[in-house]
């Protein structure tokens, strides 16, 4: 792979990813945004000093995501990594199908697919309305101020997906710190791979004793697979790694930053604290998912031949990261996309991916975001940042956009 563009000395190329600017938490990075209007598909540098494709344009963006030339394996030669820590990782725990390609990817999804469905999802919605009600009951009979990350945002999506699985919720520090590892971009090869090592040590006995005790949940299903040889141990052991971590963490940051983007939109808070229309909160939800996009770091993909994207062509060979904040903030497809606006039909959004591998979870995502903006802001009206904004401390250094905490009051 070519390290720089013809005539372009490597120096001058932008790193990947790029710093958000100063008190504007929320948009994308200012010079991402300036390749998007100058060149959407244009080459930057990543942390090992190799260079890959930036995609940003939405159009290009379902393009890459459709055209199955564009390879998810993680263990292919030149892929784009996120950090030396994943790709030492990836090439010693078992794949996951998030890095295959068909048919693998396939044979294994479609086995997780039935849980997710939006009426068996749609149905478990009773039980995560009487979770967040016992979590904001606790949070408003405790101190105040509070952590809104500690108090709700973070506890309630482990407690469904802990729930769904059938993992006790007694050993969630367990799993969300070592999931959080995984998470970090300045994390150690070393680091990442006890993590991941602890975790999969972990899920295979819950594994063991589900073939010994099923029950109705999720592991229960892959043990069965497992004992029926429709999947291995290794295989089941990173589907339960999956579910387990990616069940919590993105959801738990959509709700701390959400909340925060609510506190600094009145205007918007008061459109879905005052609504009793299922419609109108599902709707205000979407825009939420396109204006946070919180999955940062951009989703990549490797060439296997050549293609050509946006006008440009690209090797095969070649890594493509495609940042979703870019296409999500593209006005062309969403009018004034710096607004907030819950009344814009932002169902086109890419914030759960494209294509077949778009995020298989996102109907629990849906479910838990619309009852959690809701029923809290409907609960504690007089809710409000218990600090300056330029005090707290954002997750500029992770794979997954949020913050680390959020004092509020009321």
């Amino acid at each position: 792979m070519a390290n720089a563009v013809a005539g372009t000395p490597d120096e001058s190329l932008p790193d990947f990813p790029m710093p958000r600017a100063a008190g504007c938490p929320f948009a994308p990075p200012p010079e991402m945004m300036r390749l998007h209007a100058e060149k959407p598909v244009s080459r930057v540098r990543l942390w090992d000093g190799s260079t890959h494709w930036l995609v940003t344009r939405y159009e290009d963006q379902k393009a890459v995501y459709g055209d199955q030339r564009f390879s998810v394996d993680t263990t292919r030669a030149g892929f784009p990594h996120q950090n030396a820590a994943f790709r030492e990782t990836t090439s010693r725990i078992p794949p996951s199908f998030l890095n295959m390609d068909d048919p693998d990817h396939a044979r294994i999804r479609r086995m997780v697919t039935a849980p997710f469905a939006i009426k068996r999802i749609e149905a478990m919605r009773p039980a995560v309305q009487r979770m967040t009600d016992d979590f904001i009951d606790t949070m408003l009979a405790g101190p105040n101020p509070v952590d809104l990350v500690g108090a709700l945002a973070l506890p309630l999506p482990s407690l469904v997906i802990c729930d769904l699985l059938g993992v006790p919720y007694d050993d969630h520090d367990f799993f969300q710190s070592n999931s959080k590892v995984g998470l970090r971009r300045d994390v150690t090869p070393e680091e990442s791979r006890a993590a991941a090592g602890a975790l999969l040590q972990y899920l295979d006995k819950r594994l063991a004793a589900k073939l010994a005790d099923p029950a109705d949940d999720m592991l229960s299903d892959l043990a069965a697979r497992m004992r029926a040889g429709e999947l291995t141990r290794p295989e089941a052991g990173m589907l339960g790694l999956l579910l387990l971590g990616a069940g919590h963490e993105t959801t738990a940051n959509m709700i701390a930053l959400g909340v925060l983007a609510f506190l600094e939109h009145p205007d918007q808070l008061a459109v879905v604290r005052d609504t009793d229309d299922p419609k109108v909160l599902a709707n205000a939800v979407e825009e939420m998912l396109r204006y946070l996009t919180v999955v940062h770091n951009g989703q990549r993909r490797l060439a296997l031949e050549d293609i050509e994207v946006g006008g440009q062509l690209i090797r095969a060979g070649e890594g493509v990261i495609m940042p979703g904040a870019s296409g999500n903030w593209e006005a062309g497809v969403f009018p004034a996309p710096e607004r907030l606006d819950v009344h814009r039909d932002a169902r086109r959004h890419m914030a759960f991916g494209f294509g077949i591998h778009q995020c298989l979870g996102q109907p629990l995502a849906r479910l838990e975001l619309q009852v959690v903006y809701s029923t809290l802001l409907r609960r504690v009206p007089t809710l409000r940042l218990a600090t300056e904004l330029e005090k707290i401390p954002f997750k500029d250094d992770g794979i997954v956009y949020g913050v680390y905490e959020l004092p509020v009051t009321w």
